[in-house]
């Protein structure tokens, strides 16, 4: 018998909070692992947003103009599962059961695409977070671009909970610091206040005042000092909503493991409880004692409150992009899908007179080229918009003044960059950020997080060589190259003059998804007559080749490529016929059929690797140690001429070593 629905003034709200915790430890209880703590501890928090607040279709998780909920304390997936369970998202108590278990909708924590209703995938602390951040910059840019004559048809607000972890990690100290800078009014934090991290009390390593901090950033701060009191948390979020031009921060007040023996300590924030706990916490929230046991009213009571907020959410909103201008409503479409064609046909490029062009400097003429014309494309710098050449001047500037520009200025901010970026990512943007190769590593957590996300970013790295000079090791890139091409589903790209440059653009733009990282030189380089723009996508290709039997074949990337055509021509004079292979991007190259790898590297010659780098990517092409001439140790202060002499990367001890290796 279906049960009339009840009336919102008859629904019991705690009965509702305590039926998400009881789901939340039965499905860590079943994995055998998971984090009890933030579930008992934070339900009422995220229950408050859900029932109140959020401007959502369950049905249609991914409606556009949705307001964006991040679990950035992502060891709490199991009460953001149980929740969007009890919400009415598509997933079943099968999939509660199978939390933490192979190819299931619930993996231990959340990922992106697989769970309907995540957001963004998290779990390393701070990561969220910085993604909101990203996510309310882009909300900002899109009002601009879409609400004209007063109709509203971008408007939503970013929500994120997170924890003491969370806000203990740089990254989020970063993106806190720009968000306050961005006056982003509708970014609202949730922070589960509980005074207890994985190892102890927080007294023993986070003892600074949080909202003094938030404040210091240009944040609002609000108190709830009852995190089970539903009420006052409902009107925090409401009076947060009203921030005219501050990012909101709500510290709730919490008791981690709530009714669990061990609340309040270390020792219920990981792991699952014991059953006698287990039987004692819902004994104390009047639930049976039988895993996954569903009140539908309660079930039914959350819906109907999400619903009667949300109604016809949708169907109004359709209504406001009917009425838009038709380029609007293709630009839009380009966003609500994420797929732009961006045809490289219509890019201006002019080379210089002379033939000699920095490849940064060919990649800020493309940018410059590309940004007007293609309002999905969004970038900036973590404060090296000179050097990197990423500044686009006729785009202006993303400021609170003016939400239409397209410069964004991170600031000395290099991981935060990166996860905003994700942010910008998931709204249908195609970013970029920028910085020098050597400082990659401060964003690799993030840059990891957009390869696994399969996320359309973009990473200009430039200064990505020991010719770097006399800015000395630290500046100057040796592992790098290495790491970076480790990682799964990123291309990974480093172009030798302005052709390759502009091959580099062409393959990042015409792919469907996915990240990319362009390494590029800031020397100036000569355009060579032999590169080609649209062999850059196979990887690698022949860029100097001999008309006789080859005596060897040298294979380089970016600068060092000229470095290897100069070897060649001069060891012709001596009688030996080298090939030189132009390698941009090793991993297409290998991942090219095998009739194409043996057409351009023969397996009966032998081959020499050229690259002032980490030799270690190259083993999969050369199975010795004496053809690899490549760098396993750091530069040093020098001119570029001097260090490539101290390191062999002259043209003349190049000349002497590979004559020797292919007597």
């Amino acid at each position: 018998m279906v049960q009339p629905k009840r009336e919102e003034s008859e629904i019991n709200e705690e009965k509702i909070v305590d039926q998400i915790r009881s789901l939340g430890i039965d499905m860590i209880d079943a994995a055998g692992s998971g984090h009890p703590g933030i579930v008992l501890g934070a339900a009422p928090i995220i229950y408050s947003l859900f029932a109140h607040h959020l401007n959502i279709n369950p049905q249609n998780p991914n409606f556009y103009n949705r307001d964006r909920f991040i679990m950035s304390a992502g060891h709490g997936s199991a009460l953001l599962y149980a929740t969007l369970y009890m919400a009415g998202y598509p997933l079943t108590i099968d999939d509660l059961k199978d939390f933490r278990k192979i190819d299931s909708l619930t993996p231990g924590h959340p990922e992106y695409k697989t769970t309907p209703g995540v957001e963004t995938t998290t779990g390393p602390l701070g990561q969220g977070f910085a993604t909101a951040v990203g996510i309310a910059m882009a909300e900002q840019n899109l009002e601009a671009l879409f609400n004209k004559n007063k109709k509203n048809v971008i408007d939503f607000y970013t929500y994120v909970l997170c924890g003491d972890g969370d806000l203990m990690e740089g990254i989020s100290y970063e993106a806190a610091s720009l968000a306050g800078v961005q006056k982003l009014n509708k970014l609202i934090v949730l922070y589960d206040s509980n005074g207890v991290c994985l190892d102890g009390k927080t007294s023993q390593c986070f003892t600074e005042n949080v909202a003094m901090r938030f404040i210091s950033q240009g944040w609002n701060v609000i108190t709830v000092s009852d995190g089970e009191n539903i009420p006052s948390i409902t009107q925090a979020i409401e009076d947060a909503k009203k921030s005219v031009d501050k990012p909101t921060l709500i510290e709730v007040k919490t008791t981690i493991g709530k009714y669990s023996k061990l609340e309040g300590t270390n020792a219920v924030h990981g792991g699952k409880l014991d059953k006698d706990d287990i039987t004692n916490i819902k004994e104390k929230m009047q639930i049976r004692d039988i895993p996954f046991t569903i009140s539908q009213i309660t079930k039914d009571d959350l819906e109907t409150l999400i619903n009667n907020r949300c109604k016809n959410i949708e169907t109004k909103w359709d209504k406001l992009v009917d009425s838009l201008e038709e380029s609007d409503k293709e630009l839009l479409e380009e966003f609500m899908t994420g797929k732009k064609s961006y045809d490289m046909k219509d890019v201006i490029y002019s080379s210089p007179e002379n033939e000699l062009e920095s490849p940064r400097v060919t990649s800020g003429k493309l940018l410059a080229s590309l940004l007007p014309q293609n309002k999905t494309i969004i970038g900036g710098s973590a404060d090296v918009f000179k050097p990197t050449k990423t500044y686009v001047e006729e785009v202006g500037d993303f400021t609170p003044d003016n939400r239409e520009g397209r410069n964004i200025f991170f600031g000395v901010r290099e991981d935060a960059m990166a996860a905003i970026l994700n942010g910008f990512a998931l709204c249908g943007y195609h970013p970029y950020g920028s910085t020098f190769l050597t400082f990659s590593d401060y964003l690799k957590p993030s840059l990891r997080l957009s390869a696994m996300m399969d996320l359309p970013v973009t990473y200009i790295f430039t200064h990505d060589s020991i010719s770097v000079g006399q800015d000395g090791a630290t500046h100057q890139p040796v592992e790098q190259l290495s790491s970076l091409r480790l990682i799964p589903n990123l291309d990974v790209f480093r172009p030798a003059d302005a052709n390759e440059v502009l091959g580099t653009y062409k393959a990042i733009f015409e792919k469907e998804s996915g990240p990319s990282v362009i390494t590029l030189s800031r020397n100036e380089l000569p355009i060579l007559e032999t590169t080609k723009i649209n062999e850059v996508s196979k990887g690698g290709y022949i860029v100097f080749d001999p008309e006789r039997k080859l005596s060897g074949i040298l294979i380089a990337t970016g600068e060092e490529v000229h470095l290897a055509i100069e070897v060649a021509k001069r060891l012709k004079t001596k009688g030996m016929d080298i090939r030189v292979v132009s390698m941009p991007n090793l991993n297409r190259f290998l991942a090219q059929d095998q009739d194409y790898i043996d057409e351009i590297l023969p397996v009966e010659v032998r081959k020499i690797v050229i690259e002032a780098a980490s030799s270690m990517p190259w083993y999969s092409i050369v199975y010795n140690d004496k053809y690899l001439i490549t760098l396993d140790k750091y530069g040093c202060s020098g001119t570029k001429d001097d260090i490539y002499k101290k390191y062999g990367f002259d043209i003349d001890t190049l000349e002497e070593k590979v004559e020797n290796i292919l007597k």
